[in-house]
């Protein structure tokens, strides 16, 4: 069942939101037009590339890494101020005092561990440019980690199509306070693949990350499923988040509950399929979409579309039931469009709920297609268009 409502007309049917399907690659190519690819968030099952195939979710993945000469790309300013360092030290603990030595060269990443182990029910602030390998970080149960004013982690050169900048795997209560994180894709000589994460969260409950700033991502900037022990990614809030220069999404939501990201900047996506500011979409049967609140969020640039939700591979044996909300969505104009919803087929399964955007502000109007309308309910209410 589709609803869309608005105050003013709009030129918009339901014949004319069902689009024809096409190729992202034609997008990429320049086409413009407002369409999703039969391939868009992983349709296309000869993809091997598609966000569905979670293959890369191995742990302890090898990759390559050394220091480059490579001067480190220009860090877009994060949408709110970073913390500054405290003038006392009382119950924080300084990265340095673990032998970090954050000078934009050496390889931190061992110290930087050390520190997250070593910190834990505390505040570990993190004060210089540390640069680390694609090994990456694992948080803590309780881990709390600030970073001071202009102090940044970014990727020494790789040769990885897998790596986490840190992880949240299987842990509670963490604290990320204005987390500034470079992946490093002009330094990355991998050929292929798309599972180069800023922040990877799976499994993780009761978690509060402020102000992000994700850039260069071989992958997504934050990524959220299950962890691969089934457990669900659950109360997870991500304020003003900046992802910028990402090759697949600025976010991808696979599965999760109560997820809320309050005013994200998700801009200049594209690289690799589907390349959207936002995608949500479970890989299958297992996953659940409960309780996604997306709070005035921005979507400049991004080649698959600014919001994208995919549900292909969602329905099955287990009645789902699906909430997501998205409130005063701003689209610039990203070339594959604003907002796309596509891929649900029952085939005698359930899937019920509903996906709302109220208010949103797009410069063309949703693409919707191949959705069964005995499913989850799609409304667009109050869109402003043009």
């Amino acid at each position: 069942m589709i609803k869309y409502n608005s105050a003013a007309t709009l030129p918009v049917t339901d014949t004319q939101l069902a689009v024809r399907r096409k190729f992202l690659t034609s997008l990429l190519a320049g086409s413009g037009a407002l369409v999703l690819a039969a391939c868009g968030g992983g349709s296309d099952p000869s993809d091997l590339d598609a966000v569905a195939n979670r293959s890369w979710r191995r742990r302890g993945a090898s990759s390559s890494s050394g220091a480059s000469s490579t001067p480190a790309a220009s860090t877009p300013a994060a949408t709110t101020a970073a913390a500054s360092t405290p003038t006392s030290t009382n119950g924080v603990l300084l990265d340095t005092s673990f032998g970090v030595k954050g000078d934009g060269s050496t390889n931190d990443r061992a110290a930087l561990q050390r520190a997250i182990d070593g910190s834990v029910g505390q505040v570990l602030l993190i004060t210089g440019k540390s640069r680390i390998d694609a090994t990456g970080l694992t948080l803590r149960t309780n881990s709390h980690i600030r970073f001071a004013s202009g102090a940044s982690i970014k990727l020494l050169s790789h040769n990885a199509q897998t790596y986490e900048i840190m992880r949240l795997w299987d842990v509670n209560n963490v604290t990320l306070e204005s987390p500034n994180l470079d992946g490093s894709k002009e330094l990355n000589s991998a050929g292929s693949g798309e599972w180069g994460m800023g922040i990877s969260i799976m499994g993780a409950t009761n978690c509060t990350i402020t102000s992000p700033n994700t850039i260069n991502c071989w992958g997504d900037g934050i990524y959220i499923n299950n962890s691969d022990r089934g457990a669900i990614s659950k109360n997870i809030t991500v304020n003003s988040h900046h992802a910028s220069g990402c090759r697949r999404q600025g976010v991808s939501i696979i599965s999760g509950s109560g997820i809320t990201f309050n005013t994200p900047l998700w801009e200049n996506i594209g690289g690799t399929q589907p390349g959207a500011g936002l995608d949500i979409e479970p890989n299958d049967n297992n996953a659940v979409i409960e309780n996604i609140r997306i709070v005035s969020p921005t979507t400049k640039n991004c080649a698959g579309g600014g919001i994208l939700i995919y549900f292909g591979f969602f329905a099955g044996p287990v009645a789902k039931t699906v909430s997501v909300n998205i409130s005063g969505h701003t689209d610039t104009g990203s070339p594959g469009g604003a907002f796309n919803v596509q891929g649900l087929q029952l085939n005698g399964y359930v899937v019920k709920g509903s996906i709302t955007s109220t208010n949103p502000v797009w410069k063309r109007a949703m693409s919707l297609e191949d959705w069964d309308k005995g499913g989850t309910t799609v409304t667009v209410a109050g869109a402003k268009i043009g």
